[in-house]
């Protein structure tokens, strides 16, 4: 199977809600960050990890998952200057660096999604395809380079909303709570650990 995916990771934020770097926070033997890059084993061609807010931490973490070898994916370390104008500008950051005519894109903090789960949106056709879990859409979202396109030339203070509500959305639902987990604040963490635990 040739893959014609990549993945936009956004670990631009300031993580304020957590009091705390929470990128980097262990979950099992993984950081939060790790889980959520390694999801795409075997589906994506290249990562693309979207930095702002303490670039250097998220660029040393980077540094150490390419020298494990253990993926087989290129993992491509980009940083947002402007990652204060707000995730949007972090999306575009990203979208410059996309090559194939699908692509995720998806929060950092969200580790807990099935492998299963990102690999049944792959084979979804479609310019949007957004999972579902109990009728509510999570992540990640699967698009196209028509939206891509979209969302280059939309002005940075919008966001992604305004650019996906020109079109029509494709929801699959999923059995996965993960794609609905992601990890703001401490409690989050606390969930987050419970869930992973099992």
């Amino acid at each position: 199977m040739v893959i014609k995916l990549e993945a936009i990771i956004l670990a631009a934020g300031y993580s304020s809600r957590a009091n705390t770097y929470k990128m980097t926070l262990p979950l099992g033997q993984l950081s939060i960050l790790e889980h959520t890059v390694s999801k795409f084993e075997g589906i994506c061609s290249r990562v693309i990890v979207v930095a702002g807010f303490q670039a250097e931490i998220i660029q040393e973490e980077m540094a150490k998952l390419s020298s494990k070898n253990a993926y087989s994916f290129e993992i491509k370390f980009v940083q947002n200057e402007d990652f204060n104008l707000g995730m949007f500008s972090s999306i575009q950051r990203g979208c410059n660096e996309v090559t194939e005519p699908t692509f995720f894109i998806t929060p950092g903090d969200c580790p807990l999604v099935k492998k299963e789960t990102i690999h049944l949106l792959a084979e979804q056709k479609g310019n949007v395809v957004i999972p579902s879990f109990n009728y509510k859409g999570g992540h990640p979202i699967k698009l196209s380079s028509e939206v891509k396109q979209k969302i280059l030339e939309t002005s940075p203070e919008r966001n992604l909303r305004i650019v996906l509500g020109g079109y029509e959305k494709k929801y699959m639902n999923v059995d996965d709570p993960g794609i609905l987990m992601d990890v703001d604040t401490q409690e989050d963490y606390q969930k987050a650990l419970d869930y992973f635990k099992g």
